[in-house]
């Protein structure tokens, strides 16, 4: 499902106009977006978890060449499902 896909969805579930929903999306997302950003944590409890995590530096190789190159340090989002979503996956097979 890409975003025009769950515009549609949340359109037609909340029984609003998809630019209202349009709205909602993107206003859901990038709400958290900031909380990460800001609190470096966001949790919706039974759907899951956002988060930062740090990466060490580490030495990687270029795949083009078999080179050691050295990677930096850096912040990376995560997400971890909560125990709904889980439960919810697991149900669909």
């Amino acid at each position: 499902m890409n975003k025009t896909e769950l515009v549609e969805v949340v359109s037609s579930k909340a029984e609003i106009t998809k630019a209202e929903a349009q709205k909602v999306v993107t206003a859901t997302l990038d709400a958290i977006i900031e909380g990460i950003v800001s609190d470096g944590k966001v949790i919706l409890p039974g759907f899951g978890s956002f988060e930062t995590r740090q990466r060490t530096a580490r030495t990687g190789r270029n795949p083009r060449t078999g080179e050691a190159i050295k990677i930096k340090a850096t912040k990376a989002p995560a997400f971890k499902p909560g125990k709904g979503m889980k439960d919810a996956v697991a149900a669909k097979k």
